[in-house]
């Protein structure tokens, strides 16, 4: 069942009443980040879910506020109405610990008219002798009320009874074709939020000048030319020094997991910025994780003076690790360059998965000049023979006359010469060396 087929269950409430660890309980997974902090979860979290045989989506919502012109409070409750619009069952979460608030109370009204299958479920229940208090909570007009701990796994499996019940049993999976998991990384307010808005054609991800907007990653799944892409908008990276609160430090974390997890990596820079230190030790997570690469510099439209080329030479001298990297120009805010990501990606994934034939490869190697290659003494290894021991990245290894690791340049030498013949473009190589076996 594909994700646009998949039922949906939206958890929806005030700021941290446990919304976050019920998401997380339900999902079996650490996919929002959980903390005391009033107002951690921001955009909307999906994530896949199974009970009982039936497979659906859960989302995770910001808390609510009505009584709150903030900006983020209105982005947050455009996010929850968003995400409500598809809902098969809302699942409204309330503190047990505490008196009904005059918030929880409108909020109960705002979802009674919705006119949505919905259950509430007071949550920090986490002992029987709670479960009684639940009682008052009736008078917000649900019929059906749920004491739960999301934390202690009390009462969940009740709740997902009844919340379930009407989602349709899952077919038997289908061969679908494979998802290329992109993640969007880079620095705070480099636009990787409104990147991801214009890549899936929604407003996914809550877009703010405000740097640090986004905490949570934010996933959306897109199917273009018969390819699934599940594009993850991830935190924006600061320095060490420079994540202060407790969930900052979680969202940094959790980008590097993403980055880890992922088959892509778009690193976006602003175009309208100098290109910073930071810009390049992020671009060094994606490369140290072996993950193809392609640099969005975002933001064109706002530059003038400079050329494509020069700014390309720029990236060039500050990257120079990833120079296998395509650099691709866009504007998120207008969608000016854009679609062209798509094809990027797929090449990139592609390249990343490529297998040589053995035959093809020392055909290969019989042609290569070595003479060209420059090492320390001018002494360059005699090779075998080549093969290749892996995919994603690429890894190559080398045999020949005696133990040796080959020189950084002479390594170098390799893998430029590899890309140019095999069309590796986007994606590190490795290239190893071992000694053939007499």
């Amino acid at each position: 069942m594909s994700r646009s087929q998949r039922p949906t269950l939206v958890i929806v409430g005030r700021p941290n009443v446990g919304k976050s660890t019920l998401f997380n309980r339900i999902t079996h997974s650490r996919r929002s980040i959980v903390g005391n902090e009033p107002g951690i979860t921001r955009d909307r979290i999906l994530h896949e879910a199974e009970w009982r045989g039936r497979s659906f989506d859960v989302i995770d919502t910001g808390g609510m506020l009505f009584d709150d012109d903030g900006e983020f409070p209105a982005l947050i409750n455009q996010q929850v109405r968003t995400a409500l619009a598809a809902a098969w069952h809302v699942v409204f979460v309330t503190d047990g610990r505490s008196e009904i608030t005059a918030t929880d109370r409108d909020l109960a009204v705002f979802l009674l008219r919705l006119g949505k299958s919905a259950s509430l479920a007071v949550n920090k229940c986490d002992t029987p002798a709670i479960d009684g208090a639940t009682a008052d909570f009736f008078s917000l007009g649900f019929p059906d009320v749920f004491p739960v701990s999301a934390e202690h796994d009390r009462g969940i499996e009740t709740l997902l009874d009844h919340a379930t019940a009407s989602f349709p049993d899952s077919d038997p999976p289908d061969e679908e074709d494979p998802l290329i998991q992109v993640a969007i990384i880079g620095r705070p307010n480099v636009g990787k939020s409104t990147l991801l808005n214009a890549l899936t054609g929604a407003d996914r991800a809550i877009v703010s000048a405000t740097p640090g907007t986004t905490r949570d990653a934010v996933d959306e799944e897109v199917l273009r030319r018969g390819t699934r892409f599940q594009f993850v908008d991830t935190a924006g990276i600061r320095r060490k020094g420079k994540t202060y609160q407790m969930a900052e430090k979680l969202s940094v974390m959790m980008a590097q997991r993403h980055i880890r997890i992922a088959n892509v990596a778009l690193l976006v820079v602003d175009a309208s910025d100098d290109l910073a230190a930071l810009d390049a030790n992020i671009a060094g997570y994606a490369h140290q994780a072996g993950k193809s690469h392609i640099v969005i510099v975002n933001k064109w439209d706002l530059v003038s003076g400079v050329s494509r080329a020069e700014f390309t030479q720029k990236v060039r001298d500050r990257f120079k690790f990833i120079d296998y990297a395509p650099v691709h120009f866009v504007s998120g805010l207008y969608g000016k360059g854009v679609q062209q990501i798509f094809a990027l990606v797929r090449r990139a994934y592609q390249a990343s998965r490529r297998r040589v034939p053995t035959g093809e490869l020392n055909r290969f190697v019989a042609t290569v000049d070595f003479d060209r290659a420059s090492t320390p003494g001018g002494h360059k290894p005699k090779i075998h023979y080549v093969t290749q021991a892996g995919v994603a990245p690429p890894v190559f290894v080398f045999f020949t006359g005696r133990a040796e690791k080959f020189h950084f340049s002479f390594q170098r030498f390799l893998i430029n010469q590899l890309r140019a013949a095999f069309d590796f473009e986007g994606t590190p190589i490795v290239v190893k060396s071992k000694r053939k076996s007499r």
